[in-house]
């Protein structure tokens, strides 16, 4: 790494929820993160409502060396993360080497529940989603953050979400700054 920006890996698959994608994007890039975007499939990855994202590079040539790994959640995008071997290899990687995983919507229950990755943890999904993973028992926050898990509920959680993401990667007084730019209420 030529920098010593922290990296994060964000993973989108055909189906994603776009408000859950983008917006860790964008403010996980305003406050200087280093975001690498990576397609499952293609380098054009379609969301949920039909709408197109150019990604940096396929997951496959994403490479291991990251801090994070974000995964949005979306239905369709969070069956078709749990399907690719590759997200699960570079979850476990990021996992095992101590890095921060954040997941949102259906994929806590989808791809991190048959990953082992919740073990342990305490986590939240989209309701509903929770039938994918009939042994783990959901709370109901909106965000819930457990060492280097970080859940989230639904797109209106985004904001909240990706905040959480900052706040543990870099400091509280980034995170605020983000807050406060984007006059998000607290």
């Amino acid at each position: 790494m030529s920098n010593n920006r922290k990296r994060v890996l964000i993973v989108l698959a055909h189906g994603f929820e776009e408000i859950e994608a983008i917006t860790p994007i964008d403010l996980l890039r305003r406050s200087g993160l280093d975001v690498v975007v990576a397609g499952v499939d293609d380098k054009i990855i379609i969301g949920s409502h039909d709408i197109s994202v150019t990604t940096d590079l396929l997951i496959d040539e994403a490479g291991i060396d990251y801090d994070a790994i974000v995964l949005p959640g979306g239905g369709k995008g969070a069956q078709n993360l749990s399907e690719s071997w590759l997200v699960h290899e570079k979850l476990l990687m990021i996992a095992n080497a101590g890095g921060l995983v954040a997941s949102i919507c259906a994929s806590p229950a989808v791809v991190l529940g048959p990953s082992g990755l919740l073990n342990g943890h305490k986590a939240v999904c989209y309701p509903g989603s929770e039938v994918n993973t009939p042994d783990f028992e959901f709370g109901d926050e909106r965000v819930c953050v457990d060492g280097n898990l970080i859940t989230a509920r639904a797109a209106g959680c985004a904001s909240e979400f990706s905040l959480a993401i900052i706040e543990h990667l870099l400091d509280k007084e980034v995170r605020n700054k983000i807050a406060s730019a984007i006059m998000h209420k607290e």
